[in-house]
């Protein structure tokens, strides 16, 4: 089994502002001269998001999925003092300290349900995998899919885990199916469901799910307004997968029927 290592690097410069999604990530430049997208935790939905986003994007790297390289970004305030646009730099100021970046793939094309077609394992291991997440934003109208190099690139998962935002409730949302399948771009394409859970399950264990979990940042679990601890919240993350997983098959009959 591969094991999760990953990298932590600063951002030396701040390129431009992605306007397209609501949290306004953006193009920087890294210390290891790499371009990344960062993902802000000053961003609306917070530190949160980029625990969804790593746990989703991990997940899908360990079932095969492309998914680009997740590194730790640290983010300086010096950034916020040479930024005209006030709202980037409330959005730099609140997000001093360790943020999230996805490896930027230049000339990248959107997955477009309409003209793009992907391999039916792959799409069909997509809509598994974001019925065990609980992803809601992965639909014709934000696909959050990319084509590069010809092959079909797994990004955003930041809407995934949506319990974690009322942590009184989040066991309620043990035993509950994914009804929101039927919106997901890719079901149509998702023909072989059944073959994707037999591999879902082969890679997604136990040890890979903790082993995940464990590599999220200490700073992103504390929140004072959350009543769980980060230890207490740590262990919901890996109840909550590994009991989904225990469900994989009525989920697959979900998405099959709604397909």
């Amino acid at each position: 089994m591969n094991t999760i290592d990953i990298r932590t690097v600063d951002v030396v410069q701040y390129l431009q502002p992605l306007r397209e999604g609501g949290s306004m990530p953006a193009i920087v430049k890294a210390n290891d001269d790499f371009l990344y997208v960062l993902k802000f935790r000053g961003s609306g939905q917070g530190k949160k998001s980029l625990i969804a986003e790593f746990i989703g994007g991990e997940l899908a790297r360990a079932i095969g999925l492309k998914v680009p390289e997740l590194v730790f970004m640290n983010l300086e305030d010096s950034f916020r003092q040479t930024e005209p646009d006030e709202e980037i730099q409330d959005l730099l100021k609140f997000s001093v300290g360790l943020n999230l970046g996805l490896h930027f793939l230049s000339g990248a094309i959107t997955f477009d349900p309409l003209i793009s077609k992907a391999d039916a394992l792959i799409a069909s291991k997509v809509v598994v995998l974001d019925s065990l997440i609980s992803n809601i934003d992965r639909t014709a109208k934000n696909a959050n899919l990319l084509f590069w190099h010809n092959e079909l690139w797994v990004i955003d998962n930041g809407a995934s885990f949506y319990f974690h935002h009322n942590w009184e409730t989040w066991e309620n949302h043990l035993s509950r199916t994914f009804p929101f399948i039927k919106d997901h771009v890719l079901l149509q394409q998702a023909t072989a469901l059944p073959k994707a859970a037999t591999e879902i399950k082969k890679y997604i264990t136990p040890e890979k799910i903790t082993e995940i979990v464990t590599n999220i940042p200490e700073d992103w679990l504390t929140s004072a307004s959350d009543i769980l601890t980060s230890d207490e919240k740590k262990a919901a993350y890996i109840q909550f997968i590994n009991t989904k997983l225990s469900l994989i098959d009525v989920l697959v009959k979900e998405a099959e029927d709604a397909r």
